[in-house]
């Protein structure tokens, strides 16, 4: 099993607003990435236009809802129609959140974080062999921001990811907003994270904007990638190898030439590696 480990390049999420310019125009982007559950489910965003999409540009699959950290197993139907998808677009990466979301009948349709125990570790690694299994391909798991955290935790988060990374062959997707954002709402230094991780397992790496909570950082993904996020994104690009990077904006999505502004950003970046 391989997702793409050599592809390095600069990418856009494809959202609503800019399809017009991705069908119609040749835009600066070497892949994009859209969202996997907006092509899934009955009355989501249509195949056809992603089809056309993947004609022009390489196209990264990314979930929000796979749930690898539940403690139930995976749900099969979601897994069946992920692989039908991932099938038809042949996808660059196919990618999820170290994160839970459903429990029985309940699904907070969020990415809530997963206790850093030997416990916990075993299920998600069950669960990561069972979605790789199914897909006959080696999954990207992405850091999630977190604003709580369960007691008990028996190891840190990269530590977990490490482990979590060595015993199941998957590799990873750093979020570097993300790492910045709980770092901050926790307390843990941020380059501890960065040093702790696997290098050799980072294929792709996320970049995106965050906001002010009452208390917390929020991952907002609503506005531009601030310069804390740009300098740990310029230190870590220093120990990685070929990866593909991706401006992230789900929230007040500015016209396109401003989110390649800040991709050119992120080209500059990575090439003083």
């Amino acid at each position: 099993m391989s997702s793409n480990p050599h592809f390095s390049g600069y990418g856009l999420g494809l959202r609503k607003e800019h399809y017009c310019d991705f069908l119609e125009t040749s835009v600066p982007v070497d892949f994009v990435e859209v969202i996997s559950e907006n092509f899934m489910v009955a009355g989501g965003q249509p195949r056809h236009i992603l089809r056309q999409v993947r004609s022009r540009y390489p196209v990264a699959l990314h979930g929000v809802s796979m749930s690898i950290g539940t403690a139930e197993g995976l749900d099969t139907d979601y897994l069946k129609r992920l692989k039908s998808l991932v099938d038809e677009v042949e996808p660059l990466f196919v990618s999820d959140h170290l994160s839970w979301s459903r429990s029985g009948g309940f699904n907070a349709h969020d990415l809530l974080p997963v206790p850093y125990t030997d416990e916990a570790l075993d299920q998600v690694c069950a669960n990561i062999h069972q979605a790789q299994d199914v897909l006959g391909r080696t999954m990207l798991f992405e850091n999630p921001s977190s604003y709580l955290a369960f007691e008990g935790a028996s190891m840190t988060e990269w530590e977990f990811i490490a482990t979590m990374a060595n015993r199941t062959g998957c590799e990873l997707l750093l979020d570097v907003n993300n790492v910045f954002v709980s770092a901050s709402n926790h307390g843990f230094d941020a380059q501890a994270f960065l040093d702790g991780i696997p290098a050799e397992r980072v294929r792709q790496v996320h970049l995106a904007g965050h906001s002010q909570g009452r208390d917390v950082l929020i991952d907002s993904h609503d506005s531009p990638v601030c310069s804390g996020v740009w300098a740990l994104y310029a230190q870590v690009m220093t120990r990685l190898g070929p990866v593909a990077t991706m401006i992230e904006r789900d929230d007040e999505i500015p016209p396109l030439t401003e989110l390649l502004r800040e991709l050119s950003m992120a080209r500059t970046l990575g090439a003083q590696r």
